[in-house]
């Protein structure tokens, strides 16, 4: 299968995804979540048994594309609920991915690309990657990856990362337990193969049925809490707040809320 905004290669039971977008420091756009969402099929159905995702050039994933975000203030309700469970479908489908994953993060991964570096199995990051659920500093609120985030650092430490919506390091996302391992820049992709490689010593079988055994011991929970979190993902969007956020953002200037 062919795709526009990443690249997919298979090589001894390892696929290797590239977010390829390098104009765009790897945003999302509406384009790369359908590729994603197609190359994990994809995946899911070959036979590697560990998938590693990067960024190609020095970001990982920039968040989301200024264009589609402009686009966001014209959509409706029914399309901005369906962008909603788009995303949720995504990040679900990371987080419960049949075979293992691991994220190389080579730069920054803001917004949604720290959803994407933070939900896979590992989190490899090199010293320069930053993360941060800035959601809240342009008026959306992070209610998606919130559902995830509570799960692996739990609420006190997720009200500080999404409150404050400020950027950490990698050094910092690993004290918190989000990042496995802190990796020179240069090893990042050695080291993402050489844990592969570790991984794929244990029985295909195994490895399968504990990831099918993780997943569900999640699922109930995750079934309402992110129904709940895609209906508030979309009602933020009819808010003057949004509208606000999204234009002082792209106009690059300080926001004026009105708080409605």
């Amino acid at each position: 299968m062919s795709y526009s905004t990443i690249e997919l290669a298979v090589h001894n039971g390892v696929a290797v995804l590239t977010l390829n977008r390098l104009d765009k420091r790897n945003a999302i756009s509406f384009e790369l979540i359908d590729d994603l969402l197609k190359a994990l099929d994809e995946v899911a159905k070959s036979s590697a048994q560990v998938l590693v995702i990067t960024g190609a050039g020095k970001a990982f994933c920039s968040g989301m594309d200024l264009d589609n975000l402009k686009s966001l203030l014209g959509r409706t309700p029914e399309q901005n609920l369906q962008d909603s469970q788009m995303m949720a479908r995504l990040f679900r489908s990371l987080y419960e991915f049949p075979k293992v994953t691991i994220a190389a993060v080579n730069g920054p991964a803001i917004a949604g690309g720290t959803g994407l570096a933070l939900l896979c199995d590992f989190t490899l990051a090199a010293p320069e990657a930053k993360f941060g659920y800035t959601e809240v500093r342009i008026g959306f609120v992070p209610a998606i990856v919130s559902t995830f985030l509570l799960r692996q650092v739990g609420e006190k430490q997720a009200r500080d990362l999404l409150l404050t919506g400020r950027i950490f390091s990698a050094d910092e996302a690993q004290r918190l337990g989000l990042v496995n391992e802190v990796v020179p820049a240069e090893k990042l992709m050695d080291r993402a193969r050489e844990l592969a490689a570790q991984i794929m010593e244990n029985s295909p079988t195994s490895l399968l049925r504990t990831k099918r055994l993780l997943s569900d011991h999640a699922r109930k929970e995750l079934d309402a809490s992110i129904d709940a979190a895609v209906k508030r993902n979309a009602a933020i969007r009819g808010t003057a707040d949004f509208r606000e956020g999204i234009s002082s953002f792209l106009e690059k200037r300080k926001p004026r809320w009105s708080g409605r």
